[in-house]
């Protein structure tokens, strides 16, 4: 599975967040920061949208670091990913993402 594959099956290579902060683009943080507190309905600031990816070394946004319970269920039980994890097929943490998301899903089932 490639590296910057998520815990939860998404694809961090097409994250903005990842795409700003790999460019030090800063009209893209902007974008990303209203649009994510638009639709979650807390502020988040362009100073919040650095990440390197959920799985690889470096810069989270405080979401993905320590709010995720996917990535912290894919940590506190160390998988690789959440497709390693006997029960993903009816977890309901990953499947707020999976139910929505079938390319996630497929990334999770590649071996």
């Amino acid at each position: 599975m490639k590296k910057l594959i998520a815990f939860c099956g998404l694809d961090c290579e097409q994250c903005d967040a990842r795409k700003a902060t790999i460019d030090n683009d800063n009209a893209l943080r902007n974008k990303v920061a209203k649009l994510w507190s638009e639709l979650n309905g807390v502020e988040i600031t362009p100073e919040m949208i650095n990440c390197d990816g959920c799985r690889a070394d470096g810069l989270k946004t405080p979401y993905c670091d320590s709010l995720c319970p996917i990535r912290q269920c894919a940590l506190c039980k160390e998988v690789e990913h959440c497709g390693d994890c006997e029960a993903m097929d009816g977890c309901k943490t990953v499947g707020m993402v999976t139910s929505n998301n079938a390319e996630a899903l497929n990334n999770l089932k590649i071996k």
